[in-house]
């Protein structure tokens, strides 16, 4: 039993050719490869495309869309869960948060009232203290005048400048 080790003196173009007629290999192109490859009636003309890559029977093709189909269905259904999912999930969440925005919106609403209560006590008192003034001035008028008198020169002496 004898076995061919190669020789590393033979020239690289005698086994290329040798090599590339028996077996193509990865690096030969396809028009090489049909060239040396005698054709049969069953096998594809190299002018008709293939349409599964591995071969081109119907067979294959049939089964490389049969893959495809169940690829696709998986992935369908793998969206679907996720989907359901995060259904699922934004329903907990507005269930939990539903209250918490009943609770605020009852805050809220006792706030607004309570300014609004507030706002018309104000209102309620600066309408006191305005008619109070106006009846003071009334029965008083010379004190009025006088005390108007006292504020304005105390005021001019704050804001006058001291040149």
């Amino acid at each position: 039993m004898a076995t061919s080790v190669p020789n590393p003196s033979s020239s690289a173009s005698t086994s290329d050719t040798s090599s590339e007629s028996a077996f193509p290999t990865s690096s030969s192109t396809a028009a090489t490869a049909a060239k040396t490859a005698p054709m049969s009636p069953s096998s594809p003309s190299p002018a008709t495309p293939s349409a599964g890559g591995s071969g081109s029977r119907p067979a294959d093709a049939a089964a490389d869309a049969i893959g495809a189909a169940s690829a696709a269905a998986a992935d369908r259904d793998v969206m679907r869960r996720v989907v359901q999912g995060a259904h699922e999930a934004v329903d907990r969440i507005a269930d939990k948060a539903i209250p918490a925005v009943e609770r605020l919106r009852g805050s809220v609403n006792e706030a607004s009232d309570m300014l609004h209560q507030r706002a018309n006590q104000a209102a309620e008192l600066r309408d006191e203290w305005t008619e109070s003034l106006r009846t003071t001035i009334r029965e008083h008028p010379i004190a009025a005048v006088a005390t108007a008198l006292a504020v304005g020169a105390i005021l001019a002496r704050l804001t006058a400048s001291d040149d």
